[in-house]
C-alpha cells in the first residue's frame, strides 16, 4: 500500500474551487513533484497534507492512517516553505532545534540531530548565526534543516529554491536527492520550473485545473504528454504546434504529406523543436523554410524559421552548429521526422493513440 495516500481531495474558498477530485499516491521514500502553471493549488495542496488547511471533501492517509482532520502537530509532517519563514530572534541552531523541542527531547538529543543534520547540508559553520547575517542560500539550508530534523514521515517543500539565486538552485538540485536519500523522506515538492521537476522527481504530478492530469516518470511526460496543454508545459523553447487534417493515415503540414497512423478527422500536430533539423541543402522530403534569427540559449541555439506560407517553426541546435548559419535572412531546409510528431484531439487537446491495424 502507498505511503501517502490524497483521495478525491476538493477546497474551496467561497465561490472559487482551487482543488476538485484530487487523488494521488506516493510511494514511501519517494519523491513526487507536484508542478503546473500559477495558481493551480499546488500550495493549497501542501497545506491540506499539513492540516493548516481542511479539505471540503475527500481523505488524506499517511501510512494507513486517517489524518484528514488530525491537527497539524499530530501528522508527522515536515514543511519548508519558499519564503524561509525563519524566527528572525533565533539562532540558526535554535531555528533548527524548535521543532525537536517542542516534543519534549533532551538537550543532548536535540545538538545531536540538529548537527547531524546541519553537517548533511552544510551549514554547521553557521548555526550560532541570526537569520539576518544569512545568505539566501543559508536560510534556504536552514530551513529545510527544520524541516528535516525531526524525521518527519512526509516531507513538504514548497518551491523552496524559488528565492535562491541560480547557481545554488543549480548546486541544491544535485544536493536535494542525496539528502532527501540520507533520510528516506517520503517527499511532495511543488516548484513552476518544469526542469526542477525533471531534475528531482522520481515522478511528476501535473497538477491543471484543480486535479492531476499525468502523473508519471519525466522522460515519459516529455515524451508521451497525455495532452496538449500538458505538452505546452515541458520544454524551452515550447513546442510547435499546428492545425491539420488526418486522413487515411497521414497529414499534411507545410504542403508536406507525413504518414502518421492516426485517427482521421481535425487534429493539431506537436514537434519539440530539438526535433526540427535544420540544414543548407536540401534533402529528399525536407522543407524550404527562411531562416528567420539565430539566438544562443545556453550550449543550444534557437533558430527561427518561417515557411513559405508565413507559418514559424521554432528549432533547436547545438551552439556550434549554429554557427555555420551565417548572420542575415537566407533559405534553409527543415526535416521533419514523422515518428517524432505528437498528434493532440483539435477539440479537446487530447493525445491522439496511434491507430491499429
Amino acid at each position: 500500500m502507498s505511503y501517502l495516500v490524497l483521495e478525491s481531495l476538493t477546497k474551496r474558498f467561497g465561490r472559487e474551487t482551487v482543488l476538485e477530485d484530487a487523488s494521488l499516491a506516493v510511494e514511501q521514500g519517494e519523491t513526487v513533484v507536484v508542478f503546473g502553471p500559477s495558481g493551480c493549488g499546488k500550495t493549497v495542496l501542501l497545506r491540506l497534507i499539513a492540516g493548516i488547511h481542511e479539505p471540503d471533501a475527500g481523505a488524506i492517509r499517511i501510512d494507513d492512517r486517517t489524518v484528514t482532520h488530525l491537527a497539524p502537530e499530530d501528522r508527522n509532517v515536515g514543511m519548508a516553505f519558499q519564503n524561509f519563514a525563519l524566527y528572525p530572534h533565533m539562532s540558526a541552531f535554535d531555528n533548527i532545534a524548535s521543532p525537536l523541542r517542542a516534543r519534549g527531547l533532551t538537550a543532548a538529543e536535540v545538538t545531536r540531530r540538529v548537527e547531524e543534520v546541519a553537517t548533511l547540508l552544510k551549514i554547521e559553520h553557521v548555526l550560532g548565526h541570526l537569520p539576518r547575517a544569512l545568505s539566501n542560500g543559508q536560510k534556504q539550508r536552514t530551513s529545510l534543516a527544520r524541516s528535516l530534523a525531526p524525521g518527519p514521515a512526509v516531507l513538504l517543500l514548497d518551491d523552496p529554491l524559488r528565492n535562491v539565486d541560480a547557481k545554488l538552485r543549480y548546486e541544491m538540485r544535485l544536493e536535494l536527492p542525496r539528502v532527501l536519500k540520507a533520510f528516506n523522506a517520503t517527499v511532495l515538492y511543488v516548484t513552476q520550473d518544469y526542469k526542477e521537476a525533471m531534475a528531482l522527481g522520481h515522478r511528476v504530478a501535473v497538477l491543471m485545473g484543480g486535479r492531476f492530469v499525468q502523473v508519471d516518470q519525466p522522460a515519459r511526460l516529455y515524451t508521451r504528454p497525455v495532452s496538449r496543454d500538458v505538452a505546452r508545459l515541458f520544454g524551452d523553447p515550447t513546442i510547435n504546434l499546428y492545425e491539420a487534417h488526418a486522413e487515411s493515415g497521414a497529414i499534411e503540414l507545410f504542403d508536406t504529406q507525413f504518414a502518421v497512423p492516426a485517427p482521421s478527422g481535425p487534429c493539431v500536430v506537436g514537434i519539440r523543436p530539438e526535433h526540427v533539423e535544420v540544414g543548407m541543402e536540401q534533402r529528399p522530403g525536407a522543407i524550404p523554410v527562411e531562416l528567420d534569427a539565430v539566438t544562443p540559449l545556453n550550449v543550444r541555439a534557437v533558430l527561427l524559421l518561417k515557411t513559405r506560407d508565413g507559418q514559424e517553426i521554432l528549432a533547436t541546435c547545438w551552439e556550434d552548429e549554429a554557427a555555420r548559419f551565417p548572420r542575415g535572412h537566407r533559405a534553409v531546409w527543415a526535416t521533419l521526422r514523422p515518428d517524432d510528431l505528437m498528434l493532440f484531439d483539435a477539440a479537446s487537446g487530447a493525445r491522439l493513440a496511434p491507430r491499429t491495424h
